[in-house]
């Protein structure tokens, strides 16, 4: 099957996100903000896979990572293609997670121990602002992660605060998308140039393996290119399924 034209779709989908999101209303999102007023407790709750999914480390976060604790890094468990050959691909990196599904930098006493160079979506915690399906299915934005999970709300911030926090998260947001659809531009070239095919079978057969904790081959975009790799569930903090086991 020809990865193309879905991909050529993504790419379009993902400009047209792009445009939607620089065409936010800025005094909307300002107020959001101001309205939500969210004040950490350190209780470290969001730095754990109980309550968010894995970071997808933007490249300059990667890259302090690099300096730090190569080790920490691992392909980001997102796996949407798989070429026929059987090497899956990512968009990035993400960051290791313990056995008990928390950060890997996450200290015994629910501190982050980089603080001072924590990643950028940990920065903006808990704002954010893209478009996702609600539990209606319909597609909206959504401003807001983990709300009333943790942390406390409706603390006080000031408008230049608040200005602050929607300027970096439109920063951030706009970035996370030109990395992804630089991932999809040079997957579609990679499959055209090597005559690669998608197959969903395969795609199934290897996340079937993947979910077993059996290590798969990968490719990560990074900078530009393809770097190999493997994932192992394990390393995401996440139990291998058996077979019979539910």
């Amino acid at each position: 099957m020809s990865a193309t034209p879905r991909l050529t779709r993504m790419i379009e989908r993902l400009n047209q996100e792009r445009e939607a999101l620089l065409a936010y209303p800025w005094d909307e999102l300002v107020t959001i903000i101001q309205e939500v007023g969210f004040s950490c407790t350190c209780c470290g709750r969001c730095c754990t896979r109980e309550f968010n999914g894995h970071l997808l480390l933007l490249e300059e976060d990667t890259e302090r990572v690099l300096e730090m604790a190569p080790g920490a890094l691992i392909p980001a468990p997102y796996f949407e293609y798989c070429d026929n050959t059987g090497i899956l691909y990512t968009s990035g990196y993400t960051l290791r997670m313990k056995e008990d599904g928390s950060c890997h930098f996450l200290g015994p006493d629910r501190r982050c121990t980089i603080y001072a160079e924590r990643m950028g979506i940990c920065r903006l915690y808990p704002y954010m602002l893209h478009r996702e399906p609600g539990e209606d299915g319909s597609i909206d934005w959504r401003q807001i992660a983990g709300l009333n999970q943790h942390g406390e709300y409706h603390d006080e911030i000031e408008r230049v605060e608040a200005e602050k926090i929607a300027a970096a998260v439109l920063t951030y947001e706009e970035a996370y998308l030109a990395e992804e659809i630089a991932f999809l531009e040079a997957l579609k070239a990679h499959f055209q140039k090597e005559k690669l095919r998608h197959i969903p079978k395969i795609l199934d057969q290897q996340m079937a393996a993947f979910r077993r904790g059996e290590p798969v081959p990968v490719k990560i975009y990074y900078k530009g290119a393809f770097v190999d790799g493997i994932a192992d569930c394990r390393e995401s903090g996440m139990e291998p399924h058996r077979p019979g086991k539910r």
